[in-house]
């Protein structure tokens, strides 16, 4: 009997202190979780003012047709307004 006694007591004494880990273990996830709900929430970046493409581009096209700008300059300027 006496060794069922110690198996017993070994049993109870690892479930607690598994039980003890885990709950530590769930709250410093809780916590990690909190910081980076919170870092992203602070590091999402502010919307972008609408741009007027059709405006934007008639404006470089002025540009181009001025000698300010190259084809190059103005195809990439106009992908990227258009977001290609």
């Amino acid at each position: 009997m006496p060794r069922l006694g110690r198996a017993v007591a070994r049993t109870a004494f690892v479930a607690g202190t598994a039980t003890a880990v885990s709950g530590k273990v769930r709250q410093r996830q809780a916590h990690q979780q909190g910081w980076r709900e919170a870092a992203q929430t602070a590091a999402a970046p502010a919307a972008e003012p609408e741009v007027d493409a059709v405006a934007e581009t008639e404006r470089l096209g002025e540009l181009k047709d001025k000698g300010l700008l190259t084809d190059k300059e103005f195809a990439a300027a106009k992908a990227k307004i258009l977001g290609i």
